[in-house]
């Protein structure tokens, strides 16, 4: 893309992602399917297929891995002068397992000392922030490392002090923390500072201490942010806002789930989508709940997230007819 002035800005960790032609463990497997991973590259991919100018922070290695990321990137027209290069470390990698039953794939990373580990503070642009652009982050790559996470903290302030408006999933990742205690400080601290703060239910009973949506969401809403909406699965999204708006948003039937990994991911599009395109947050809630559902029929990560106009179509038949 010639133009630099992004409405749309995350910051993480891409792979290359190899699933599983076929079901069976990842020991007996002989062909895989090469595609794209990293939570906040779905994000960017949904938000770009929407028609917002989005920008992706990262570093990969000079090898065919990161090669592979940014001609993945710019085939979905984000913009990639915030992809940089380590001479030094290498892009990582994943295997997943084939499901057919809907549970949970088994997931392998290689990503220690990867490239996108030794992103740091200094890579951070301020100059990306100046139209104030909405900046998305999760749980995963303030996980990934300590030089990851204060590029996070590095682009959080950037964005604050020029005024921009913040999401933060949660998202957590247990095994890339030292323990549950480092985990939830950092992570809370991440929710506290932003203005939309994504959990989980099953995220939330960790992060606050309780399972009960409204009490998650008041908890965060307490601590600073301004929305909070809460990750039902199968039943929907509960909201609420710091002016007292609430709600629960059922989510949207699925006649087989092919793969719940990326589902999240595709609710932030969603939810971040519709409140750039001035909608309410029960709008946002549902096109995140409509998103999501997409993605779990699907066994790639963004696969499943539609064009505008697939969105445009897919909205007036199931959320304003229904």
């Amino acid at each position: 893309m010639s133009h630099s002035i992004p409405n749309f800005v995350t910051i993480g960790e891409a792979m290359t992602m190899f699933v599983a032609d076929t079901p069976g463990d990842l020991s007996q497997v002989m062909s895989f399917s090469r595609s794209l991973a990293g939570a906040e590259v779905n994000v960017a991919i949904g938000m770009a297929r929407l028609g917002f100018d989005s920008t992706y922070i990262t570093k990969v290695g000079k090898d065919s891995f990161g090669d592979f990321i940014k001609q993945s990137v710019l085939k979905e027209n984000i913009q990639t002068n915030q992809i940089l290069e380590s001479t030094t470390n290498a892009t990582g990698f994943m295997l997943k397992s084939n499901v057919t039953d809907g549970s949970d794939p088994k997931v392998e990373y290689y990503r220690g000392n990867s490239a996108a580990s030794t992103l740091n503070a200094d890579d951070i642009d301020g100059r990306l922030f100046q139209q104030q652009p909405h900046l998305h982050l999760t749980g995963v790559s303030v996980a990934v490392s300590e030089s990851l996470r204060n590029a996070a903290k590095q682009a959080l302030k950037l964005a604050k002090e020029q005024a921009c408006r913040v999401s933060f999933d949660t998202n957590l990742r247990p095994a890339l923390w030292p323990d549950q205690a480092t985990m939830i400080r950092e992570i809370n601290d991440f929710a506290f500072a932003s203005d939309i703060v994504l959990p989980g239910i099953e995220e939330g009973k960790i992060l606050t201490g309780s399972d009960q949506p409204e009490a998650i969401a008041d908890f965060y809403l307490q601590s600073g942010s301004q929305a909070v909406v809460v990750k039902l699965g199968s039943k929907g999204a509960y909201f609420k806002t710091g002016s007292g708006e609430s709600g629960t948003v059922a989510g949207f039937p699925v006649n087989k789930v092919v793969d719940t990994v990326g589902a999240g991911d595709s609710f932030a599009v969603g939810v971040i989508s519709a409140l750039l395109d001035g909608l309410d947050m029960t709008q946002a809630a549902r096109r995140g709940n409509l998103l999501g559902s997409l993605t779990v029929q699907v066994r790639g990560d963004s696969e499943g997230l539609p064009t505008r106009n697939q969105l445009n179509r897919l909205e007036k038949v199931d959320c304003y007819e229904a």
